[in-house]
């Protein structure tokens, strides 16, 4: 597999074409967001509410001090995970138990940002509740949302976008009008020698209501007519449908006649994958809608993709592709009109699912970047696979079995959310419904809900009942956790012991075991064992050096870190640490990566640089407070922390660490981790610019 970044913004995406006209649309837009913090933005499907709110809020950039974010959601189904779509752009990895809405309702209580809902039709509940909850708590967040209709908010200001002006018969400047520059733009940019007569355009553009993507539609024919011939076949359409009376038809019904017209002039197998391909969630690339929608009927699926992209049916954005939501609906409409929606429903399911058996199985070697990227990039179809099956053994199956995906991209909340829905209609014992109990409270210790301690027990003997010593081992391992965090050493012990021998038992390669060494350390650490900690952790090092495995050889070097801190070895203690934060940052784990500058910080006043020491952890702060993450991090590392803070304290002095802190507070996460995986002085690091991260 191929790795691709983990990190995807949420900013205002860059123009693919050129912005036609809108002016009045855009000044009323700002006026309203002027008068109110919550502005909708309605109207019919391709009339260009989303290009005017993309306009809107690129042109607004700085007057945003807090960023300007843009959330799609148009692939989203489930009102519930609405606020999961608005972290996930916002790059919240808030981690807890809490309602995600009243996480995101704190972390931008006090920010300046413009928010973009767009596509919020389909989920207008779930779209009026969260803005509401922001409207009320955050007074300096502004809302702009597109719906087909009004969101419901208080205070919510209403522009209805309306079609682009066209010219009356016998105007004698047909040009200058938007629907008209819009067809001779994009009509250059499809064949730039072409000079259609603008009266022409001009009666093509009264045909089509003025609608833009109606326009753009018309556009793609001039490969193979010209415009006048465009416009009678339009205008020959549009009687047949008012019964041969040439009246009007209803904005509605002229974009359908106009999408429906393409699928026409598309062959039958352009149209057979058109009406395939909204089976995706969002945007999909060649090899997935070959795999999902290719067989014996729609061979050459690579081309066929080339030549809807070229028709203006298909978005293409860096390798990957999507449908305006009229060509969606209309093709939605077309493969149940076919009987095959039910066959791609489960086409759909399979591939995912079989795709999330191989990872899971070659999560423990040299490509988990690469499938981690996978499941980042795939996560809208994911998400719709588990939606689909959710009351079914599949959504069980796939909820549980994602669980490196919950755990290494910092999806906790998220894949809790998938795995009660999952769990909730399954009693029966199976191996499926155990992986999913082990799962859960791994997710469960990792969000301090120490209520599910009694479910990595449960699945403890659920397994060792099916003979399944794989998920006894990983489910004896979380009950060691959790015995750790409680102070109980023995039991901890007694549980790592256990867990051990089960993944023997097992003999098949996994992650496990490497995870449960590094608890082991874990344990070692908290007893003051230091020795024993370094040498289980060697011996994990080397376990996963043979796998080529990264995951839980940062785990172990974070560990590790500690332990070589306690035997007074603080060379070895930072270079545990920098390749521990290395690799964190490359998953996106921000969590850890912020208890990796912390660990930093630790070693830096061990070392006697409490200035170095002040500053880091004001870094490792900053990094919380951007990301959404608890202010103290986690609970087992607060003494660390504050023993790192006194020590700090006692070097320099109370004044010199409050300004060192607070120079560190200043530091973007980027540019502090760039400085450590740069190999800079613990000093400097804080000093570099700012860096972008690296696959």
């Amino acid at each position: 597999m191929t790795e691709t970044p983990l990190w995807r913004p949420g900013a205002v995406p860059a123009e693919t074409s050129s912005f036609v006209g809108r002016q009045r649309e855009c000044d009323e837009v700002r006026e309203l967001l002027l008068r109110s913090r919550a502005v909708t933005l309605t109207g019919l499907p391709g009339v260009g509410k989303t290009r005017i709110a993309l306009k809107v809020a690129g042109d607004a950039r700085s007057s945003y001090p807090d960023g300007v974010w843009v959330v799609d959601l148009s692939a989203e189904r489930d009102g519930d995970l609405v606020p999961h779509a608005v972290a996930g752009v916002l790059g919240l990895r808030e981690q807890s138990t809490r309602p995600q809405t009243e996480v995101l309702a704190e972390f931008t209580k006090d920010k300046d940002m413009l928010l973009v809902l767009d596509t919020c039709e389909h989920l207008l509940g779930a779209c009026r509740q969260l803005i509401n909850r922001l409207l009320a708590e955050c007074p300096r967040v502004r809302v702009i949302a597109t719906s087909r209709q009004p969101v419901g908010v208080a205070g919510e200001q209403v522009m209805a976008v309306e079609p682009l002006p066209v010219p009356e018969p016998g105007d004698t400047d047909p040009a200058s009008h938007d629907a008209v520059v819009l067809f001779a733009e994009r009509a250059r940019a499809l064949m730039p020698d072409t000079a259609p007569d603008p009266n022409m355009v001009a009666r093509l553009c009264r045909l089509l209501d003025g609608i833009p993507l109606a326009v753009e539609l018309a556009v793609c024919h001039l490969r193979a007519l010209t415009v006048e011939q465009i416009a009678e076949r339009l205008d020959d359409r549009f009687a047949l449908l008012a019964g041969g009376r040439r009246t009007p038809l209803g904005r509605h019904r002229t974009l359908r006649t106009a999408v429906g017209w393409s699928h026409e002039l598309c062959t039958p197998d352009e149209r057979l994958l058109w009406a395939r391909l909204t089976v995706f969630a969002g945007s999909f690339d060649v090899e997935t809608a070959t795999a999902i929608c290719g067989d014996e009927w729609v061979d050459e699926v690579s081309g066929l993709i080339r030549r809807l992209v070229d028709k203006s049916l298909l978005i293409s954005e860096g390798g990957r592709y999507r449908m305006h939501g009229a060509v969606r609906d209309y093709g939605r409409e077309w493969l149940r009109r076919l009987g095959e929606e039910d066959m791609m429903v489960r086409r759909h399911s399979l591939h995912y699912l079989t795709l999330v058996r191989r990872a899971a199985a070659e999560w423990y070697g040299p490509d988990q970047l690469a499938w981690a990227a996978w499941a980042r990039a795939e996560l809208p179809d994911l998400r719709l696979a588990l939606g689909r099956s959710r009351t079914e053994d599949t959504g069980l199956e796939l909820a549980g079995l994602l669980w490196f995906a919950w755990v290494s991209l910092g999806e906790l909340r998220e894949g809790r959310h998938h795995l009660d829905r999952a769990i909730g209609p399954h009693t029966e014992p199976r191996p499926a419904h155990t992986r999913a109990l082990w799962v859960r409270s791994w997710i469960a210790d990792a969000q301090d809900d120490l209520d599910l301690r009694g479910q990595a027990e449960e699945a403890l003997v659920v397994a060792m009942e099916q003979d399944d010593h794989l998920a006894a081992g990983y489910a004896a391992r979380t009950v060691a956790v959790f015995a750790l965090r409680a102070g109980e050493f023995d039991r901890a012990a007694a549980a790592l012991a256990r867990s051990s021998e089960l993944f023997d038992r097992a003999g098949r390669p996994a992650v496990g075991p490497a995870v449960t060494e590094a608890t082991q350390a874990m344990l070692f650490n908290a007893q003051g064992r230091y020795e024993e900690a370094a040498a289980v952790l060697q011996k994990q090092w080397a376990r996963c050096a043979e796998r080529g495995e990264l995951w839980a050889r940062a785990y172990g070097d974070r560990v590790r870190s500690q332990a070589e801190l306690g035997r007074g070895e603080i060379g070895a203690a930072e270079a545990h640490a920098r390749a521990a934060l290395d690799t964190a940052w490359r998953f996106g784990d921000v969590a850890a990566s912020a208890t990796v500058l912390e660990q930093l910080a630790a070693t830096a006043a061990a070392g006697g640089d409490g200035g170095a020491a002040g500053h880091l952890l004001g870094a490792a702060r900053r990094m919380r407070t951007t990301f959404g993450l608890p202010r103290d991090g986690v609970p087992g590392c607060a003494g660390l922390r504050d023993d790192t803070e006194r020590r700090a304290r006692e070097l320099v002095g109370d004044a010199v660490f409050e300004e060192e802190l607070s120079r560190g507070l200043t530091v973007p996460p980027d540019t502090a981790v760039a400085g450590v995986r740069g190999g800079a002085p613990l000093r400097d690091t804080v000093d570099q610019r700012p860096f972008t991260p690296k696959a």
